[in-house]
């Protein structure tokens, strides 16, 4: 056999494509979105906006969670009006985030008739395909591009395949009709999308909205179909664009679709911000889909928002259930401790902490994080070394693991990390 030579092995992602920077301001903050920033994470509230301390609430939340700019929706008057309200109490709370509004069919008489609402947003969504039919599209679009350039705010024209503009698809399919290879009807789907979006930003532009006040989605709710979208979106505009799933579904399914499209647009260097469009459980928390964008981010290196637990997913040699059990407590208290760890030690995010079930690949794996334990597997010695990067440092026994393992994690924490310094 002729020898093949070998080359180094890289690897990581591609580099992120070149887009215009938006800043989103409100106050004296200011988040930028595309251009060397990070890609942010987004998340969208599901109150009665009307409701301003309820929909307050859940902004902290999402906000604690870890969302950098917020989704509210504006569709009613009584929505419109209780916006300053819901900025005012979340100054009051020292909830930093910035308001994105979302308008649909009436928001250009929501924006003229409640202007502390326009002013007290940070960005707003128009989608293009809501904004009005025949003629009166163009008029109420540009009233929308008009209030955002007078309060110099920045627009997302987020493109929706359930809502696309029905005149824009005809056209399309009439120029569809006259190739003398008529192209297949998904190909004139995305066309219609990608032309939605690109034209409509054109127009704003021609208002007056400066190039660097536009951010660009286009949505569906099939991964495919995202994938094929955003390459060739990316390739026809530098615009930052937001990524998402939508419809995306609920608990797994809506979690493993979400993370399949997002990651192969990610990898490729597209996007510059994502939203997790998960279906909550009935009662559960609106914060899931926060962790869920956080981890995508942190597991392809992109970010790094918590300390990463490593953990084995169990077999035969781990019958008892501790390793399962300490491996749950210490994510979530690693994850409820970060509002805290984020400000008093830098860098803490980064940290990775191995729970590994038994001997074989608990040393080795435990060596190999900062933090990490081997617990004893079945017809094991009830002991549990416990190693701190690469050395073991102890051996832990007894009904009190959970605790004094815990308790190392945070000395860790503590004398690896050094405490932000604090300014006048």
């Amino acid at each position: 056999m002729a020898s093949v030579q070998c080359m180094p092995i890289t690897g990581g992602p591609a580099a992120r494509r070149k887009t215009r920077q938006v800043g989103i301001r409100w106050g004296g903050q200011r988040v930028t979105v595309g251009g060397d920033a990070p890609i942010r994470v987004q998340s969208m509230t599901n109150t009665d906006t009307a409701d301003a301390i309820g929909t307050a609430i859940q902004v902290k939340e999402l906000a604690q969670a870890g969302s950098e700019l917020v989704r509210i929706t504006v569709n009613t008057p009584e929505a419109a009006a209780a916006v300053p309200s819901i900025r005012e109490q979340l100054d009051r709370m020292g909830v930093t985030v910035p308001l994105v509004g979302d308008f649909h069919y009436n928001g250009h008489k929501l924006l003229t008739d409640f202007p502390a609402c326009a002013e007290a947003l940070s960005k707003y969504r128009i989608n293009p395909g809501n904004v009005g039919q025949g003629a009166k599209r163009d008029s109420q679009f540009a009233q929308m591009i008009e209030v955002a350039c007078q309060y110099d705010k920045p627009v997302r024209i987020g493109v929706n395949w359930g809502s696309l503009d029905q005149s824009l698809l005809a056209r399309i399919m009439d120029e569809n009709a006259q190739r003398a290879e008529p192209w297949e009807a998904q190909s004139v789907m995305y066309e219609a999308l990608i032309t939605s979006a690109i034209e409509s930003a054109e127009r704003a532009r021609e208002i007056g909205l400066p190039a660097e006040k536009i951010l660009l989605s286009c949505k569906v709710s099939a991964v495919q179909d995202l994938i094929a979208v955003y390459r060739e979106l990316s390739r026809r505009c530098d615009y930052a664009l937001h990524l998402g799933l939508t419809e995306a579904g609920m608990g797994s399914k809506g979690i493993v679709a979400s993370t399949a499209a997002l990651s192969v647009l990610l990898q490729e260097g597209i996007g510059d911000t994502i939203r997790i469009s998960l279906t909550p459980e009935p009662g559960g928390a609106r914060t899931g889909e926060v962790v869920v964008a956080q981890e995508i981010l942190q597991t392809m290196g992109l970010r790094a928002f918590a300390p990463m637990v490593i953990a084995c997913p169990g077999c035969g040699r781990t019958t008892s259930t501790v390793f399962q059990e300490l491996a749950a407590s210490i994510q979530t208290y690693l994850r409820e401790q970060m509002p805290v760890w984020k400000a008093q030690y830098p860098g803490v995010e980064n940290m990775h902490v191995a729970v590994m079930g038994c001997i074989v690949n608990g040393p080795g794996e435990s060596k190999h994080a900062n933090i990490g334990i081997s617990l004893p597997g079945s017809g094991e010695s009830p002991a549990a070394p416990v190693f701190v990067d690469g050395q073991k440092v102890r051996t832990l026994r007894g009904e009190r693991i959970a605790e004094e393992f815990q308790q190392i994690v945070d000395d860790y924490v503590k004398t690896h990390y050094a405490p932000a310094a604090v300014t006048a």
